[in-house]
């Protein structure tokens, strides 16, 4: 088996996953030939989907993201191909980067650091707190799971939301499905998306959607910026609608030197760096993901983390 490694890898590990293939022969290759995606039969990363074709001998691709979206789309990969995502890697370090930005809005940190670059000694006025708000996490997956675990443990009352009903984990309050979206938004202090990017997900949230939110509701979004409409979003910080954004993702990606968004007041704007490897756990956790399927599918067994073609979302 010629295993294809596209991602900036440490020597243990790579030593962990020649380990789990011991057969196996590596290339490792951010920027792959042709030739080496032609020889690839299993692919580690995230390969160009415009250069999927050359992938003649590919029988499994384990992705180093969480989102399969764009691997899931008709023609992209040949029939059989198996697809695993990097599901479960990245929920500490995101929802603490989720913890960081909303806990910065609620006390007033990014107006105090402003006042400080303008040598301003001045009083900002109330702030606000995670206990005792109401907090709706759309995406009960890793990264929804996470967050909510820690403001539950900071004494917020938590309302989940999920496509399909399941049993209710103990860190949430009230679990709900996408059916009881706008009745949610209603009631809560805080919202925060971490949904996928999906056809179903696609401009989820715009201006019907912030106006049913209370006057004052904290926004985060750490999904995709395609879920959100964009215009309507800002127009909904500048109106006072929404108290604060706080965005990791954005439509268009990456946004544009002259978009509006940079200069609205209380909107927050981080690079899509909230996950990555910025967090060298995470780059661990994905290895280990990975070398674990590895050595299932050297052995036929079930992989983890499989993506439904259909829905974009881990089976």
């Amino acid at each position: 088996m010629h295993v294809l490694v596209m991602m900036s890898l440490k020597e243990r590990h790579r030593n962990y996953l020649e380990g789990k293939g011991k057969k196996c022969s590596f290339i490792y290759a951010r920027q792959p030939t042709d030739g080496q995606l032609a020889q690839a039969d299993i692919i580690i990363g995230n390969p160009p989907v415009d250069r999927m074709n050359n992938a003649a001998a590919l029988k499994w691709i384990q992705l180093n993201s969480a989102g399969a979206q764009n691997y899931c789309r008709s023609g992209v990969l040949r029939k059989g191909v198996m697809l695993t995502n990097a599901t479960g890697a990245y929920g500490l370090a995101i929802s603490e980067y989720m913890l960081a930005v909303l806990l910065a809005m609620q006390k007033k940190l990014y107006v105090y650091h402003d006042n400080q670059k303008n040598h301003l000694w001045q009083d900002e006025g109330e702030v606000a707190s995670v206990a005792g708000s109401s907090v709706l996490v759309l995406g009960l997956g890793d990264i929804g799971r996470s967050f909510a675990k820690k403001v539950k443990a900071l004494g917020a009352f938590v309302v989940g939301i999920k496509r399909r009903p399941s049993v209710k984990p103990e860190y949430v309050d009230e679990l709900f499905t996408m059916n009881d979206l706008d009745e949610c938004l209603q009631k809560a202090d805080i919202v925060v998306n971490s949904l996928p990017g999906t056809d179903a997900t696609y401009h989820l949230l715009g201006k019907e959607k912030f106006s049913l939110m209370k006057k004052g509701t904290f926004f985060i979004n750490i999904g995709r910026g395609t879920s959100v409409i964009t215009d309507d979003m800002c127009d909904a910080v500048m109106c006072g609608q929404l108290a604060g954004a706080a965005v990791d993702v954005t439509d268009p990606e990456p946004l544009p030197r002259d978009h509006i968004m940079w200069q609205i007041k209380n909107i927050h704007i981080t690079p899509h760096t909230a996950g990555q490897y910025h967090l060298p756990a995470t780059l661990d956790n994905i290895v280990k993901i990975a070398g674990d399927n590895l050595e299932k599918f050297l052995k036929n067994d079930k992989l983890m983390n499989e993506v439904d073609f259909s829905t974009g979302y881990k089976k």
